[in-house]
Formats: C-alpha cells, sequence, structure tokens
C-alpha cells in the first residue's frame, strides 16, 4: 500500500497540490486523471521518491517494493537486453553483480565464501535463479524477439527500447506499479498482452494515460486531480466521464425533482456496476457502485472543448478514387500499388505497422508529395481538410497573435466571428493574443481543429489528430468526428477513437491492402491472432 499525508507541492507563487491525502490499497488499478499541467507525471514522481514535496511525505508499506516505467530511453544503451529487464529488481540485481565479483576472485577467502553463502540464500528466496526466465516471457509477451534478448539496448530501435522497460517495470513481482503512458508506441498486440498482465496483478497499480479504452479496460479506480486535490472514485474512465457529465446535467435543470435525478443515478449505476475491469475485483467494486449517491458524484470544473464541422455543401457519390499509387521514401518502398475507392458516408481508419507509409499516402492525396507512379482522383465535389501529423509549417518563423493567424483562413474577417471559434476551443479574452510562436503542443492541435473547423469541407483527413492532446481534448474531437455527416479519412493509435469512429479499416501491409467493412473491434477479432 501507498499512501500520502498532507503532501502539497509549489511552484513560487503556483500551488500544484494542497495537503493532498490519498490512499492506493492493493488489489486495485487507479487511472490517475487530470487537465494538462495539472501535475500527473509530477504526483508520480513524489510517489516513486524522485522529486520532494513541499510539505508531507510518501509512506510505503515496509518491505514492499515499488516499481517505475524509466522514460529515459538511453540510460541502459551499455547493457544486453536480459540485465536491463532484470535491474527492474535492484536489489536482485546487486547480489547477481555482487556474487559475480566474489566468484571472479583469485583469492577466494573463508569470508568471501560466508558472504558468498549468504548471498546465495537471499538470491533464492528472491526467485533469482528464474530471473532470467521470467525476464525472457515478459519479453516475448511484449514482442521482443529472444533473437534480441543477448543484444545491447543501443542496438535496438526505439519503439523496442520502450517495451524493454516495460519489461523492466513490470519485473520481480513488484508489489506497486508507477506506470506514466504505459501504451505509447506500443502495437496492438503488445497493449492487449499489458492489458491482461495488469488484470492479474495483485499489486497496486497507479497509471497515466492518454488512453481511454486502456483506462477502461484496466482501472478499478480513477484519481481525479482537480483544484490542487486529488480525489478518487470507484470506477473505470467512461464511468467518471459519464456520471460527471450527467451530475453537471442535472445541475443545470434546475426544475427537475429530486426524485427523478435520483432514479437516473441508479439506472446509469445499473448500467456500469457489471461491466468490472479485474474480474477479482468485480464484486466489490460493484458493491461500492451500488452505494454511491447523488452527492458521492461530483461535476469536474474542467472544460471541454467544442469541436463540430458542418460542410458548406454535401458530396456527391463520387469521392475519391485511388489507382495503383506507388512510392519510395528513403530507399524503402512504402506504398506498392495501392488501389482502393472511398464511398459516400465512409470514416475509414488506415492502420499498420509502417508509419511512413500513411503519412506518405496522405501527404500524396494532399498534394504534398507526388506519387511514383500510379493516380488518384477526387470528386468535382468533394472539399477536403487536413490534420497533418507535424504541423510545425503551420507556426515556424510566424510572428503573429491567434486572431490574425486563425484570420488567414477565414472568409469573414471581423474579430468577432474569429473570436466567437477560438474560444470553442477554449481560446478566450486575453488567451486570443497570444503569439502562436509560445503555444504548446496540445494548444497547436486545438488551433490547427479552429482551422480546421472553418474550412466547412466535406471530407476530412486526420494524420494522428490525438497526439499532444489531453482527455478532454480527445473527448472533444472524438465527439465531433462522430457527430460529423461528411466523409473521414483518419490515422490513430487510440483504441477507443478508432472504435468510434470508423466504419471501415483499411491496413497497409509489406503485402497490399486488406480492406474490410467493420469496426476495429471487430477488425481485430478477425485479424489478431
Amino acid at each position: 500500500m501507498i499512501s500520502t499525508n498532507n503532501v502539497s507541492l509549489r511552484y513560487g507563487d503556483r500551488k500544484l497540490f494542497d495537503n493532498v491525502n490519498i490512499t492506493f490499497a492493493p488489489g486495485n488499478c487507479y487511472g490517475l486523471i487530470g487537465a494538462n499541467g495539472a501535475g500527473k507525471s509530477t504526483f508520480l514522481k513524489i510517489l516513486s521518491g524522485d522529486l520532494e514535496p513541499s510539505t508531507g511525505e510518501v509512506s510505503i508499506t515496509p518491505g514492499e517494493r515499488l516499481a517505475v516505467l524509466k522514460q529515459d530511453h538511453f540510460a541502459f544503451d551499455q547493457y544486453d537486453v536480459l540485465s536491463t529487464v532484470i535491474m527492474g529488481h535492484a536489489r536482485l540485481y546487486s547480489i547477481m553483480l555482487e556474487k559475480d565479483e566474489l566468484y571472479a576472485k583469485e583469492d577466494f577467502s573463508d569470508a568471501d565464501g560466508l558472504k558468498a553463502s549468504e548471498l546465495e540464500g537471499e538470491f533464492a528466496e528472491l526467485n533469482g535463479w528464474d530471473a532470467e526466465y521470467e525476464a525472457a516471457l515478459l519479453l516475448s509477451g511484449l514482442g521482443i524477439n529472444e533473437s534480441l534478448h543477448r543484444k545491447t539496448m543501443q542496438e535496438l530501435k526505439g519503439t523496442e527500447k520502450v517495451k524493454v522497460l516495460l519489461a523492466q517495470a513490470l519485473f520481480g513481482h513488484p508489489h506497486i506499479l508507477l506506470l506514466d503512458e504505459p501504451t505509447n508506441h506500443l502495437d496492438i498486440k503488445s497493449i492487449v498482452w499489458l492489458e491482461n498482465f495488469l488484470h492479474d496483478f495483485a499489486g497496486t497499480v497507479i497509471v497515466v494515460s492518454h488512453d481511454r479504452h486502456f483506462l477502461n479496460q484496466v482501472c478499478t479506480h480513477i484519481a481525479d486531480i482537480d483544484f490542487g486535490k486529488i480525489k478518487i472514485f470507484v470506477g473505470n474512465y467512461d464511468f467518471w466521464y459519464e456520471s460527471s457529465q450527467l451530475i453537471l446535467q442535472l445541475a443545470r435543470d434546475k426544475n427537475k425533482r429530486l426524485e427523478e435525478k435520483a432514479n437516473d443515478l441508479k439506472e446509469f449505476i445499473k448500467r456500469f456496476s457489471a461491466n468490472a475491469s479485474k474480474s477479482k475485483q468485480a464484486t466489490s467494486r460493484k458493491k461500492q457502485l451500488e452505494k454511491l449517491t447523488l452527492e458521492d458524484i461530483q461535476p469536474s470544473s474542467r472544460k471541454y472543448p467544442f469541436v463540430g464541422f458542418k460542410p458548406d455543401r454535401e458530396a456527391g457519390n463520387d469521392l475519391l478514387t485511388v489507382d495503383s499509387l506507388c512510392k519510395t521514401v528513403n530507399g524503402h518502398k512504402v506504398l506498392d500499388n495501392i488501389s482502393f475507392t472511398v464511398n459516400k458516408g465512409d470514416k475509414i481508419a488506415f492502420v499498420g505497422q509502417d508509419e511512413t507509409a500513411k503519412t506518405t499516402l496522405f501527404k500524396i492525396l494532399m498534394g504534398e508529395l507526388e506519387a511514383d507512379s500510379g493516380a488518384f482522383k477526387w470528386g468535382v465535389t468533394t472539399t477536403q481538410s487536413y490534420f497533418p501529423k507535424d504541423n510545425s509549417h503551420y507556426f515556424n518563423d510566424v510572428e503573429l497573435n491567434l486572431i490574425d493567424w486563425l484570420r488567414q483562413f477565414s472568409t469573414d474577417l471581423t474579430e468577432t466571428f474569429i473570436r466567437g471559434f477560438l474560444g470553442r476551443m477554449l481560446f478566450s479574452g486575453d488567451e486570443a493574443l497570444k503569439e502562436v510562436s509560445v503555444l504548446s503542443g496540445g494548444e497547436k492541435v486545438r488551433l490547427i481543429f479552429t482551422m480546421m473547423m472553418l474550412s466547412s469541407a466535406n471530407v476530412l483527413l486526420l494524420d494522428e489528430p490525438t497526439n499532444h492532446l489531453d482527455l478532454e481534448s480527445i473527448t472533444a474531437v472524438n465527439n465531433g468526428l462522430i457527430a460529423f455527416g461528411g466523409t473521414v479519412l483518419f490515422v490513430s493509435h487510440d483504441h477507443q477513437f478508432i472504435q468510434t469512429i470508423a466504419n471501415r479499416i483499411i491496413e497497409i501491409t509489406p503485402n497490399g491492402l486488406i480492406d474490410k467493412q467493420l469496426t476495429y473491434d471487430e477488425y481485430l477479432e478477425k485479424m489478431i491472432k
């Protein structure tokens, strides 16, 4: 068990946390959520001991071991992969080194023999003889082939290093796991494996993630950072979000009778109480949910942007035809004889291992790159708006405030009109007068979406649109695309985003296209073995 006692953290005049008293119990998985800048990663650093709070303390049950997902992908470059994983259990790894050093001594004394005997005893107690086997199992589960286990970390690709560091955190049966964005750069098979691992994990898990599907799959509780406090809610992310929105809606409707509100909540809880994320927690979580009252659920203070796309005109039946496109990038053929037709009403998720292939296809379709061969044709009634994976060309060397920047893309040049669109994306008041050069990554993405809403296009192309966004903005974009009546072509790694928007999946493989008129979950069920 891990808990905090009156933990506060100040940065100058800003108080990030204010006397936080919270307990994280064994057997539960807590999703730590909060708006960008609320301090999610900072709080994990306080729990891990990497950051000292201004006041208060963190307590861990004596004898329990805490493991943290490391973020420095170059820290272990000189070590082999198996050793890097075993380093996740610091005491076990130090015993292994000390043993090797003792046995390598030429003048091995009786004292050395006694010390070696003590080390061997502790080594056995820590299950050291199975260490390499356990490390190999974790690596294989995360998709790291056995041929890489003896290589040094510096020989691995960046995505492979991420998986090794995750295996390091999971190694040796820690009692407490702190995971900051553990699904970043993981393929779908590895994410499913991690979900199953956490379902069976007996200890305490505290996870920060922007992947709502992952939070829904693994979390038994949500720890919400708001107003410098942290409050725990039973249930997964969707339960927290929908119940918070329900209470907010009911609070706005002053004329509703309390009894009606209670009945709405009761029915809502009934729907969600059976949706247990961890089977062994299902009964206790159901009981906790059944005990909830109207006063137990509070609306969040966080604001959600509004994303709504309204095309100027409806597209005809002839939207897009792609015929035998080929393209080589840096000597690698990323698109090989690609052909497909986009139909009216399609919302297509493009998936596949090769990120360059998907981005290259979108750039060709938007005229930013020229194909080596093949052709494509947009229907005459279509208008396109594009969200690029790299938006830097919109902001580099630009000395404009948000109003003047957005005015470049608007037919109505009045400040009132421009401010109206900016306000939808939470750029109100003086925020609209900031220079675009000082915007954060998430703010730049929100500004791109504001530009796209102004375009009134009937076809949207989006390449990783949720990158850099917080959960509130992701939810807003997700809802906006669900409601959009036009055609959408998009690339994303967000499971829930794809599942709730796409009605067609196109996978780009080295051997051509796999094109299925399915939801994402149906596609995964058929294609992932």
